[in-house]
């Protein structure tokens, strides 16, 4: 599985402005259901549950907020390059620059998990980070996700 089988281009957010963890899950809720087809707060809801288990912030200005919804036919992901980092209750207190929202159907076990595991994988890579910390547009930030096999082995 590849970041470019989550998302397209058309997902990735260069500077999304937000002043607060709920924001960004609402913002991100109402980008998915445009995506999906789904209910925005049916999305809301799945991420703000999770986020009560514990924190999809983990360290290093990154969160991957998940969830399933048993509506969904396959995985679906965004990306948000944040215009001001805010706080996300990360592990390290860390606020949080860049977000990978991730959503999977409810059957989607083990899909579900090497895709955060892929995601995983590409953002624990700091000179990604860096990267996409580094440029403002979309696209780029597209280029440098989908890019990042080459970026790895280079």
């Amino acid at each position: 599985m590849e970041i470019n089988d989550l998302i397209s281009s058309d997902v990735v957010i260069a500077n999304l402005k937000a002043t607060s963890k709920k924001q960004v899950l609402q913002d991100l809720s109402r980008r998915a259901a445009d995506a999906t087809g789904l209910h925005e707060r049916a999305i809301f809801d799945v991420l703000m549950e999770r986020e009560r288990l514990g924190t999809t912030g983990v360290g290093n200005g990154i969160a991957i907020p998940h969830g399933k919804l048993p509506e969904l036919n396959r995985l679906h992901g965004h990306f948000a390059r944040l215009e001001q980092p805010v706080d996300f209750q990360s592990i390290d207190e860390r606020p949080v620059d860049l977000i990978f929202l991730l959503l999977a159907p409810e059957s989607a076990g083990a899909d579900h998990l090497k895709a955060l595991a892929k995601v995983s994988r590409v953002l624990r890579d700091h000179s990604i980070c860096e990267k996409l910390r580094g440029t403002d547009t979309s696209d780029a930030l597209y280029a440098i996700l989908t890019g990042s096999v080459e970026h790895q082995a280079a």
